[in-house]
């Protein structure tokens, strides 16, 4: 099991000034090439999850299946909940409005991705070409609706909507999450 750190996020550093899923997605293919791992199975949850599609889709050798939960495509109130999405635009003017240190700026970068990305179109994920399950809660922040549209996008999809599940599948309902998963 490989657990890594995206960039700007955990204890991976980076001081540029900007961050994109795409930058991410290609580090984690940097990354599987320095250990000399020609594929693997991926797992992604939530910013994970967006990095694991562009993953299966900028590099697909890469990857041999695909488990994705909470993921989204865009950055709205068509993916998700309008709660969710207010506050986290409130989030990104709180943090504009703070001394610029470099923990804030850094904590900016990835809160703008909270708000304003990704964009990526339904059309795309068809290629993906590895069997794909893609997992969501029927509580969760990411909508029922835009879970089903992403898995009815990718070819080789299942789908698995918990009930009484929120973005947390991997926790709450860990047992089962590990089962299906693993």
């Amino acid at each position: 099991v490989i657990v890594a750190d995206s960039r700007a996020q955990g204890k991976s550093v980076d001081k540029g000034d900007s961050l994109s899923y795409e930058m991410m997605a290609d580090d984690f293919n940097t990354l599987l090439d320095f250990l000399h791992l020609d594929s693997c199975y991926i797992v992604g949850w939530s910013d994970g999850a967006v990095n694991a599609l562009l993953l299966a889709m900028r590099h697909p050798v890469k990857v041999k299946k695909l488990a994705i939960t909470g993921a989204k495509l865009s950055p709205d109130t068509s993916a998700i909940d309008a709660i969710a999405n207010e506050w986290a635009l409130k989030y990104n003017e709180s943090l504009e409005k703070i001394k610029q240190t470099p923990e804030i700026k850094n904590r900016s970068k990835v809160a703008r991705l909270l708000s304003y990305a990704p964009h990526i179109m339904p059309a795309q994920l068809a290629s993906v070409h590895c069997p794909t399950l893609v997992i969501g809660g029927d509580h969760d922040v990411i909508l029922p609706k835009h879970t089903l549209l992403i898995a009815a996008s990718i070819p080789k999809s299942y789908l698995w909507i918990l009930p009484g599940a929120g973005n947390s599948t991997p926790i709450y309902f860990k047992d089962q999450f590990n089962e299906v998963v693993g």
